[in-house]
C-alpha cells in the first residue's frame, strides 16, 4: 500500500547510472557493529536507493583482516584526526568506494552524501574529499500543538500531535530519514509557547509514547528536545511559585528532571521561551534571564542535557506614542548586561533579526555583542512574514547574507557564520535552528516549492559555504526533475524570488505592513497604532523609523565600522535604509529616483514578476510531476492575487500621504 505522503528528495527514482553502479552490488562493513541502531537504518538506506536509482540488489557483508582488494562500497570506521565526531571522509581507488568516519552519525552522513551524488547523477568515480559539519547542532524548531494545530503553520496539521496524543508512526521514521540525510542532529517537537496538555510532556502521562520518538531519532543521529513551560511547577502540583532561586522550586525541578531522563535517557534538552508575549519568566520574580536559564541548566547537566534560551524579549505592550522605546532594542538590552553569567550547557537562541523574521531587516546585534556566552542563531522557514508557503519565497539567499555579516566583534572570524559554528570563541554548545514548515499535508510543506527551504536550510546548516544556487540546483534535481530544461525554469524563478516578493510588499526594510494576527496579506496601518512595537511612522513628508542616535539610539548596539554605516543617511544600505531613517518622500536614491517613485516602481514591478514566474512555471506542464504542476499552479494564482492587493494598497496609502503623483501615469487608486 502506497504512502499517504512524498518522499521528498528522498524518493530515488531511476537515475542514470554514471559509473556508479558496480560501487553498491557490494558492500562491505569494517570497524562498525552491523546490529547499532544508525548502521542498521543507513544499510537500509542504501538497500532501498540502490534498488530505486540503480536497480542493484546490495550483498552487504563484514571486511575481514584478511581481505584483498575488490570493487564495491566499504563503510569504514576511522580515528584520523581530520575526521571530526560527525564528519566523513569519501575516496575512490580501483573501483572501492570507502566511506570512512569515527561515529556511526558521520558514516550515516557520507552514506547519504553518495546516495545524493547518485540522485543528482553524478559520478563519484576517482573522488575524494572530507567533510566535517560547520556548525555543532543544526535544529528544526517545531511549533506543533498538542491539539494537532500548528501556529504559524501553512501544511495542514501536525503529525507529531494529534487530539492530545503523542503519534508515533511510520511518518515520524519518514521525516527522521529527511533530516538526517541533509545533516539535521536536532529536533524540537513541540511549540515554544507551551500551554495546556503540552506542559504534562514531561510527565508519565507521554513518557511512554515520547521515548518512543526519541528512539526512532536516536536511530538516525538526532537529538529530540522539548519545549518547556516556566510555570510548570505550578501547573503540575508543584509549589505554588516558579521562582528559580526558590529552593523547594529547585527541589520539584531536580525531582521532576530525575524522572523525565529516567524516562527518556537520550533526550538532548529543553528549549525556553520566558518572559516573552505572556510567557512566564524570572522577571515575575524579580530574578534575571540568567537565573532562570542556569537553575534548569545545573539540573539537567549531569544527564548530558542543554538549556535553549530563546532571546525573543521584548515589551509588547508599547504605547504607539512613545518613540523612544523601540522593539528592535530590547533583545541586546535585556541580555547585554548577562554576557558571562550563563554556565556552560545554555545556549541563548537569537532571531537573526532584532524584530521579527521579517523579508529584511538588519542582523539582530546580539550577534557580536555578546562576546561570553553560547549563542545559536534563529531563522525561520515557515513564512509566516514571507508568503504563508502560498507565494514562493526561496529563502537561503537570505540565509547566506545573514551567516556573511561582519559583526567586527573580533579581529577575525567575526561573521555570523564564524559566531555559531564556535570558530570565534571556541564555543562548542552552538549552531544554527529554523522553525520548520512542515505539516501533514501529502507533500509536506503546502506549497511544493516551499520544500527547497526545508532541505535548503539543513544543507546549509551542515555546510555553510555552498551558495543558494548550489543548493537550488540540488533541490532540483533530487526532487522534481534532472531535465535542464527544468532546472533552469525553476532556478529562474527560486532565485529572485526573495526580492520579488520584497517588491510587491513593504520596500526597504521598513517591514510589517501584514494584516493584524494572520499576517498574510496587507494591512499598511494594521499595526501603526497597535501594542506591538512594529510602526513604520508615514507621514505627509515621509516614512521609516529613526533609529539612529537622534532617534532610539538603536544604531549603538553594533560595533563600528557597523554604528557609523547605518547611522548616516548615506552611507545606510538602501535596503534597510527606512529601518534606520524617517526619510522624505522626496529623498533621491542612488538609482536618481525618489523614494516615493521606489515605492511605485518596485510595487508594479513585483507583479510583473510574478505574472513572468507563472508564465514559466506553466511552460512545466507535461515536464514534471502533474499533482506538483497542479498544486503549484494554484498557489501561483493566489500569489498574484496577493502580489496586486499589496501593489494597489500600499501605492494608494503613499499617494494619499505624500500627493505626489506617479510619474509614469499609472494606475493607482
Amino acid at each position: 500500500m502506497a504512502k499517504k505522503w512524498t518522499q521528498l528528495w528522498l524518493q530515488y527514482k531511476p537515475r542514470k547510472d554514471c559509473g556508479n553502479k558496480g560501487y553498491f552490488e557490494n558492500v562491505w562493513i569494517c570497524g562498525f557493529s552491523a546490529e547499532h541502531k544508525i548502521v542498521v537504518n543507513l544499510l537500509k538506506e542504501v538497500e532501498k536507493a540502490a534498488a530505486g536509482m540503480l536497480d542493484v540488489h546490495p550483498d552487504f557483508k563484514e571486511w575481514s583482516a584478511d581481505e584483498t582488494a575488490h570493487t564495491g562500497m566499504l563503510l569504514c570506521k576511522s580515528e584520523v584526526s581530520h575526521i571530526g565526531a560527525e564528519g566523513y571522509e569519501i575516496s575512490e581507488k580501483a573501483g572501492l568506494l570507502t566511506v570512512s568516519a569515527r561515529e556511526e552519525k558521520g558514516l550515516l552522513y557520507g552514506v547519504f552524501h553518495v546516495l545524493r551524488q547518485v540522485a543528482l547523477e553524478q559520478s563519484v568515480s576517482d573522488c575524494y574529499l572530507c567533510i566535517n559539519p560547520d556548525n555543532p547542532l543544526r535544529m528544526y524548531n517545531h511549533w506543533d500543538n498538542m491539539d494537532g494545530s500548528i501556529e504559524r503553520g501553512y501544511s495542514g496539521e501536525s503529525f507529531f500531535f494529534a487530539n492530545n496524543e503523542v503519534i508515533v508512526d511510520e511518518r515520524i521514521e519518514d521525516y527522521a530519514r529527511l533530516v538526517a540525510s541533509v545533516g539535521i542532529n536536532a529536533v524540537v517537537i513541540n511549540n515554544v509557547n507551551v500551554k495546556d496538555n503540552a506542559t504534562w510532556l514531561i510527565t508519565d502521562r507521554y513518557f511512554k509514547d515520547v521515548a518512543k520518538m526519541a528512539e526512532i531519532f536516536e536511530g538516525y543521529g538526532i537529538k529530540m528536545f522539548l519545549c518547556l513551560n516556566f510555570a510548570a511547577p505550578m501547573e503540575l502540583g508543584g509549589p505554588d511559585s516558579a521562582d528559580p532561586l526558590d529552593p523547594e522550586v529547585r527541589r520539584w525541578w531536580e525531582k521532576k528532571m530525575e524522572e523525565v531522563f529516567e524516562a527518556i535517557p537520550n533526550l538532548g534538552g529543553f528549549l525556553v521561551k520566558a518572559d516573552s508575549e505572556g510567557r512566564p519568566g524570572p522577571f515575575s520574580y524579580g530574578r534575571t534571564q540568567a537565573d532562570g536559564a542556569n537553575m534548569l541548566a545545573d539540573i539537567i547537566k549531569d544527564y548530558g542535557g542543554i538549556i535553549i534560551w530563546r532571546c525573543f524579549v521584548y515589551n509588547c505592550t508599547q504605547d504607539w506614542r512613545d518613540y523612544k522605546t523601540d522593539r528592535a532594542r530590547a533583545g541586546y538590552d535585556n541580555f547585554i548586561q548577562m554576557d558571562g553569567d550563563y554556565h556552560d550547557n545554555v545556549i541563548l537562541q537569537i532571531k537573526n533579526g532584532p524584530m521579527d523574521f521579517q523579508i529584511r531587516e538588519p542582523i539582530s546585534p546580539l550577534l557580536g555583542g555578546l562576546v561570553k556566552t553560547n549563542q545559536m542563531l534563529e531563522v525561520q522557514i515557515a513564512q509566516e512574514y514571507t508568503g504563508h508557503q502560498i507565494d514562493v519565497c526561496y529563502l537561503i539567499p537570505m540565509f547566506k547574507e545573514i551567516l556573511d555579516f561582519r559583526t567586527y566583534c573580533a579581529k577575525e572570524d567575526d561573521t555570523v557564520a564564524d559566531i555559531i559554528s564556535g570558530r570565534t570563541f571556541g564555543n562548542k554548545n552552538c549552531g544554527v535552528a529554523a522553525v520548520c514548515n512542515t505539516g501533514n499535508d501529502v507533500n509536506w510543506t503546502g506549497n511544493d516549492l516551499a520544500a527547497a527551504n526545508f532541505y535548503g536550510f539543513a544543507r546549509l546548516a551542515f555546510q555553510t559555504s555552498l551558495t543558494a544556487e548550489e543548493i537550488a540546483e540540488e533541490w532540483i534535481r533530487m526532487t522534481i526533475s534532472c531535465e535542464q530544461e527544468v532546472i533552469d525554469t525553476l532556478m529562474g524563478i527560486l532565485l529572485p524570488s526573495r526580492e520579488i516578493y520584497e517588491n510587491y510588499t513593504s520596500p526597504l526594510g521598513i517591514g510589517w505592513m501584514v494584516v493584524p494576527h494572520e499576517h498574510y496579506g496587507c494591512s499598511v496601518d494594521g499595526y501603526e497604532y497597535s501594542r506591538w512595537g512594529t510602526y513604520h511612522r508615514a507621514d505627509h513628508l515621509g516614512l521609516g523609523v529613526d533609529r539612529t542616535y537622534n532617534g532610539t539610539g538603536f544604531v549603538g548596539q553594533y560595533h563600528e565600522p557597523n554604528v557609523s554605516m547605518y547611522n548616516a543617511i548615506g552611507t545606510c544600505p538602501e535596503e534597510l535604509l527606512l529601518f534606520f531613517h524617517h526619510v522624505p518622500y522626496t529623498y533621491q536614491l542612488k538609482s536618481g529616483k525618489s523614494l516615493i517613485q521606489h515605492i511605485y516602481d518596485s510595487h508594479f514591478e513585483g507583479v510583473e514578476q510574478v505574472e513572468e514566474m507563472i508564465l514559466a512555471w506553466e511552460s512545466l506542464d507535461g515536464k514534471i510531476d502533474a499533482d506538483v504542476h497542479r498544486t503549484v499552479s494554484e498557489r501561483f494564482q493566489r500569489q498574484l492575487l496577493n502580489a496586486k492587493e499589496w501593489r494597489d494598497q500600499v501605492n494608494s496609502y503613499f499617494y494619499r500621504k505624500s500627493g505626489i503623483p506617479d510619474e509614469k501615469g499609472r494606475k493607482i487608486y
